[in-house]
């Protein structure tokens, strides 16, 4: 038989995943469960991923960044994700804001921005749903108004991760709407803009250390070079960012249900009952062997679509969508499924389980449904899209 690779993980991706699990064990965990409690953004988490250059690890080198490759990328936010979903969501999130600039920004609009997020000084968030728009973003009404040199915005985005705390927006609004999908743009809005205002923080059921809010556009008045690409562009644009992004969450999905196993494995190899560790009952075995097999089916799913990601392969809307969708799922039942090991226990605060159970549930929401991504997929396999590995 010939030789042929085995796919593994690089030596130095394995010293990312590496590096950035101790850094999470000792910095991120412990403040894993106050920061749920209290709701609060996770501070010491961020200095300590900024400290170590995991905040935003794919900004180019040529910014200022680390360079980080998409899989790398999704090591990071996977780490991060199974010590804290939160803080997980200062990469996952920085990566969300900035790429509309890396896919079709001009060089100075790179410049000015993406070597504040790389040294740490600043975050970036995504503006692209509405009160009306949610899956319909080309529904949306917020508007865009050239005026002389400048354009006038107006007009409110809901749903926005990171608001308030992110110094920098990625908004989308209406420059032509008589041109439907094909009359909306992309701008760079900074929150010190006259004009910029925010909601109150929204009541989650999960990821409470991630602030959620509306963002408020009332005339703020943007110079033309805030435009990111040409006019028209910015739905293109956004479409093209969520297929690269997604597998981001799906990464922090993987990263969610790794957490919930690894403490159920530790839980049912400690408690007893009928004389012996419950590990040793079949019927917990079989749950835990289909915890292992579904994460690891979506961890080998999401490394997949991180090598599409990284090519810009013709077949990465299916696997981004296909990796988001399974593993968010996954994530789901894994996380449900641990606080069921725990019995009585993993309905309590006391465990962590349960946190990661209500984290969990987002990821099937965000950026774009499940219900969505499922029309992605099909979408692709109708119009005859097939991967290298189906052929």
């Amino acid at each position: 038989m010939a030789d042929f690779p085995m796919f593994a993980l690089s030596d130095e991706h394995r010293a990312v995943r590496e590096a950035v699990r101790a850094l999470c064990d000792a910095k991120v965990a412990p403040h894993a469960a106050s920061v749920d409690e209290a709701g609060a953004f996770p501070e010491a988490s961020f200095a300590a991923l900024r400290q170590a250059d995991f905040h935003a690890p794919h900004i180019p080198e040529a910014y200022g960044g680390a360079g980080a490759d998409a899989l790398a990328t999704c090591l990071v936010i996977e780490e991060v994700a199974r010590a804290c979903a939160s803080s997980s969501l200062i990469p996952a999130v920085n990566k969300l804001g900035t790429l509309p600039l890396l896919l079709s920004g001009s060089e100075e609009i790179k410049t000015a921005y993406l070597p504040r997020i790389a040294s740490g000084d600043a975050m970036f968030s995504y503006c692209l749903s509405e009160p009306e728009a949610g899956s319909d973003a080309a529904a949306m009404r917020t508007r865009a108004v050239r005026e002389g040199d400048a354009y006038v915005v107006n007009g409110v985005k809901r749903w926005i991760t990171n608001a308030g705390v992110s110094e920098f927006y990625t908004v989308f609004a209406v420059t032509d709407p008589d041109r439907g999908g094909e009359g909306i743009s992309a701008f760079v809005v900074e929150k010190a803009d006259e004009g910029v205002s925010f909601g109150a923080p929204e009541r989650k059921l999960g990821i409470k250390g991630s602030p959620t809010r509306e963002v408020f556009l009332d005339n703020v008045r943007l110079p033309a070079d805030r435009l990111i690409g040409d006019e028209g562009t910015g739905l293109a644009t956004a479409l093209r960012t969520l297929d690269h992004t997604r597998l981001t969450i799906a990464a922090q999905a993987v990263g969610i249900a790794q957490g919930a196993l690894d403490f159920a494995l530790g839980y049912v190899q400690e408690r007893r009952q009928f004389g012996r560790e419950i590990a040793q009952f079949q019927g917990v075995q079989f749950m835990l062997a289909d915890m292992g097999m579904k994460l690891e089916a979506a961890r080998q799913l999401t490394y997949a679509a991180a090598g599409r990601s990284e090519r810009d392969d013709a077949d990465l809307a299916f696997f981004g969508a296909a990796a988001k969708c399974f593993a968010s799922d996954v994530a789901m039942s894994v996380t449900t499924d641990a606080v069921q090991l725990l019995g009585g226990y993993g309905y309590t605060r006391d465990y962590p389980v349960e946190r990661m159970m209500r984290d969990a549930k987002i990821t099937q929401i965000y950026e774009g449904t499940n219900q969505i991504q499922r029309i992605v997929i099909a979408r692709q396999l109708l119009s005859g899209i097939q991967s290298e590995l189906g052929k």
